[in-house]
């Protein structure tokens, strides 16, 4: 039991530092536990070879796989971004409007398609409704946020932790959750969050980022952004932009080249310099005055570089906002080591990582998930960028190969997959993967992108914790955390124990993996309820809640390092907002367990 605790431990540092992405430390957890398990010498954890490995063919892990698959089929017929166009008429400049739609839209969806999935598809849409109501996005992202959470409670598939939480609870107690077992919940605590969202969280909600039509207004672009002129006599003339230009040590990116009645972007570095040729340039005003008298160039006077100078290369969106999406490849690594220039044929010209703009000497820092682009590239590139999983495109990009035709076949295939799982036709699992194969078969999906729709760095976690979990019921663990809670909780009444749960587990899910908290909790929670003479299911019900409701901090839930960038957050504006939020959703999922379930057998 020491030795499994001692896993534990490191493992929640790793979880809460991240010095590794998660899923290698959840595959990390996996080894160790079969190292020092049954097949080997030492036998410390009890964990043998077949149960360590049993995560990647645990029915959680696959039914969450499919989930990924079904998603994508709804999303590229492009009937999420219909729902969202239709919107976006109706709120206007009216702040509650544009909230009511947000949450209105976000919560009901990711009942049905997984909640991350859900934010990824509605994050432009909010902030081009921002933008257009002329709102500041930080009043609509972290409700988005939260709301694909309140959604997520709905049904059985509306998250991963869910689907974690039923499996569990079925190895341990002989059945898993029903598809809608607990919508009555959901949907009991998704009308408070919103309600306090309209209300009390709407006030709390900071302005970080300005209510501007111009992206390089809101990332503060003016004495960074400028054009320069090559003279008749510059040492440029005859050289290409890569030798001339782009493998100089000043700190400058060409943003784009304006000849004659041409403008040309990326890519730049195989063109000859001519005399007479314009640079649109991203530099510090220092840098610029070096610029000029070492390479021949003269400022180009009474031109201001903004969105619309930016977007006439193409007469349409060549200005984005790119985030660095969870478990994307350039976590961690830099512009430079990525080569991102010369990779996606786009110009980085700021990065904005929660409240701070970074303008300067972007090349050597390392990127972080959350991090928000701002991209200059040509709509070909930004159509790349925005199908590439590493990145969310945060505006809404017109994609022509949507299949609207295929509205009816996915809709009715996650509809098929629902109702069949419901009615106890099928196992959860079995429908899931049907309808992903069913996917494929009626067109939706392409084979080539199934694949491409699966985040497999949340797979890999999966089945990388799922074994913690039964080393820990194994080794008495979980009974002796049991006996912790037990005792601290004192005389208190059989809804107070539950209440704890709820905020140990909510404390818990804040700073690791919302899917670990699960892993580690629920065995907890079911000899706690044995101890106390409660119903396991309402325990573990209430674990499930605070597992997949992670709102005090970014860091907590992957959809609130989506939004983290893109509303210019701080890390305060969670603990903020989202404090009362959780105090008060330990209220309503705890009185609304005891009301609608009992928390007696």
């Amino acid at each position: 039991m020491l030795v499994v605790f001692a896993i534990i431990v490191v493992a929640l540092v790793l979880f809460a530092t991240e010095p590794v992405p998660i899923d290698v430390t959840a595959i990390g957890i996996m080894v160790a536990l079969m190292v020092l398990g049954t097949d080997g010498p030492l036998n410390l954890t009890q964990i043998s070879a077949s149960e360590g490995l049993s995560g990647f063919s645990s029915s959680a892990t696959l039914t969450v796989l499919a989930m990924f698959i079904l998603s994508a089929g709804v999303q590229r017929t492009g009937i999420v971004q219909m729902l969202g166009a239709r919107v976006a008429r109706f709120t206007k400049e009216s702040v509650s409007r544009q909230l009511g739609a947000t949450m209105g839209l976000v919560g009901p969806i990711s009942g049905f398609i997984n909640n991350t999935a859900a934010v990824a598809i509605l994050l432009p849409m909010v902030t081009d409704l921002a933008h257009e109501g002329k709102t500041s996005p930080s009043k609509l992202l972290i409700p988005l946020s939260y709301a694909s959470m309140f959604g997520g409670m709905l049904t059985v598939i509306g998250t991963s932790t869910n689907i974690l939480a039923s499996d569990i609870f079925a190895r341990i107690q002989g059945r898993p959750f029903s598809m809608f077992e607990f919508t009555a919940l959901g949907a009991l605590v998704s009308v408070f969050g919103v309600v306090y969202l309209l209300t009390v969280g709407r006030y709390l909600l900071p302005e970080r980022i300005r209510a501007e039509d111009d992206l390089t207004e809101e990332f503060g672009m003016a004495d960074y952004l400028t054009e320069v002129v090559v003279r008749e006599d510059s040492p440029l003339v005859g050289q290409t932009i890569q030798t001339g230009l782009e493998e100089t040590d000043f700190d400058v990116d060409l943003v784009q080249l304006i000849r004659g009645n041409q403008v040309f972007l990326e890519p730049l570095a195989p063109k000859v310099i001519q005399a007479g040729d314009v640079f649109a340039v991203r530099t510090d005003r220092d840098t610029l005055v070096d610029l000029i008298d070492a390479e021949g160039l003269d400022l180009v006077s009474d031109v201001i570089v903004d969105e619309a100078e930016l977007e006439q290369a193409e007469g349409g969106q060549n200005l984005v906002e790119v985030v660095v999406a969870p478990g994307s490849s350039l976590a961690g690594e830099s512009l430079a080591s990525t080569n991102f220039r010369q990779r996606y044929d786009a110009t980085v010209l700021a990065l904005r990582r929660g409240g701070e703009v970074i303008r300067q000497r972007m090349d050597r820092l390392q990127l972080r998930v959350g991090d928000t682009l701002l991209v200059q590239a040509t709509s070909d590139s930004i159509e790349r960028l925005n199908t590439n999983r590493n990145f969310i495109v945060a505006q809404e990009v017109q994609r022509p190969d949507f299949q609207k035709s295929k509205i009816p076949v996915a809709v009715g295939i996650v509809a098929a997959v629902v109702g069949v799982a419901a009615l106890n036709i099928l196992p959860i699992v079995v429908s899931a993967l049907a309808g992903s194969v069913a996917m494929v078969v009626t067109g939706c999906l392409k084979p080539t992108e199934v694949y491409d729709s699966i985040q497999w760095d949340v797979i890999f976690l999966l089945a990388g914790v799922i074994p913690l979990g039964i080393a820990m019921e194994e080794t008495g663990g979980a009974d002796f955390i049991a006996d912790l809670v037990v005792g601290s909780a004192g005389s208190l009444p059989l809804l107070g124990v539950v209440a704890v749960l709820y905020l140990v587990t909510a404390l818990l899910t804040n700073v690791i993996s919302n899917n670990a908290s699960v892993v580690l909790m629920i065995p907890v929670a079911f000899e706690t309820a044995l101890q106390v003479g409660g119903d396991p299911f309402a325990f573990v019900l209430a674990v499930t809640f605070a597992a997949s409701t992670a709102f005090m901090t970014p860091v907590g839930y992957q959809t609130n390092l989506f939004v983290y960038g893109p509303g210019g957050y701080r890390f305060t504006d969670y603990v903020k907002v989202g404090t009362p939020l959780q105090l008060v959703f330990a209220a309503v999922t705890t009185l609304g367990i005891a009301g609608l379930y009992g928390v007696t057998p």
